[in-house]
């Protein structure tokens, strides 16, 4: 039986301070291209401190290469991007510019290395940027880790090979959040679960959210999720976000895919489904405090 949220011992805080400031994340004038094709032409994008931020956009929009540009694996062309108050592209020491112990990222399929246990590749990053821990503490970090996302504390001896899909997710999710990060990046977290184990997982995110006042950078294409836990969602289209809100005031858009998408038939299967009355087993708080949609004549947000 796993236990609950507030039930769990205090981490050790790992971090070396917290970022007060209203947006976690600015992006401006953001170019990324690919030889002669641009998949980014002057996108902008503001995420505010604390929410859950749904990304949407249709194939080859350019959603995981706008997360990679971000967390510094994919060098844009143009623009500034700055993260918890640092600009990313000032040095080219991460360590002078210290923020990648600042967040965590849970990439499609878990991404976990298949010869350690799951304790293991919850330690890893630990190791990298606290080499000090002993083998003890490590051990008790990553357990609780485990636990934390949702997952039976045996399940830290086990190997990704003995895993379900779900729990590859979870186990991901437990790595990402091994240094009690600030920001957490997820790309397509419940892509090939079964309705009920992708709605648990969102469950289990928002209360992750809700309690560790994490901002949550969210890549999906799944429309129930986005109505479950994001308080606005990000349209990216035309190489730039063409829109930024909560999902209400994105329905009134008349730019003809976000039409498409939240009013066609499976948008309104999801919308129907968000306003039903929920179980006690649901989360709480299912939308933000964001009150309208944001259009800037640049094309960004």
């Amino acid at each position: 039986m796993m236990a609950d949220i507030d039930d769990l011992p205090v981490n050790p805080d790992l971090s070396d301070e917290t970022f007060d400031g209203e947006y976690t994340i600015v992006i401006e004038g953001l170019v990324n291209r690919f030889g002669d094709f641009a998949v980014h032409e002057n996108l902008d994008l503001k995420v505010k401190r604390g929410e859950i931020l749904g990304v949407v956009g249709g194939s080859g929009t350019g959603k995981s290469v706008l997360m990679r540009s971000i967390i510094g694996l994919q060098i844009p062309d143009e623009g500034t991007i700055e993260v918890l108050g640092k600009d990313i592209r000032a040095k080219e020491d991460d360590d002078e510019i210290g923020l990648r112990n600042r967040w965590g990222v849970l990439f499609q399929g878990g991404a976990l290395f298949s010869t350690l246990t799951v304790g293991e590749n919850v330690q890893v990053p630990l190791k990298q940027f606290y080499p000090e821990l002993s083998q003890q503490l490590l051990d008790e970090i990553a357990g609780y880790k485990t636990v934390l996302s949702g997952l039976p504390a045996e399940t830290a001896s086990k190997y990704p090979s003995e895993l379900s899909g779900g729990m590859k997710k979870r186990a991901g999710l437990a790595r990402a959040l091994a240094l009690d990060p600030e920001l957490l990046f997820l790309d397509e977290p419940t892509a090939g679960l079964d309705p009920i184990g992708a709605a648990k997982f969102d469950e289990l995110l928002r209360e992750l959210a809700d309690t560790l006042e994490l901002t949550v950078f969210l890549i999906t294409h799944d429309l129930d999720t986005l109505h479950a836990i994001c308080d606005r969602v990000a349209v990216l289209a035309d190489k730039q976000v063409i829109a930024v809100g909560p999902i209400e005031e994105l329905m009134e858009s008349d730019h003809p895919w976000i039409q498409e998408y939240f009013n066609g038939p499976r948008g309104r299967v999801a919308h129907a489904g968000s306003q039903r009355p929920k179980g006690a087993g649901a989360s709480a708080k299912t939308t933000g405090p964001a009150k309208a949609i944001d259009k800037p004549a640049a094309g960004g947000a």
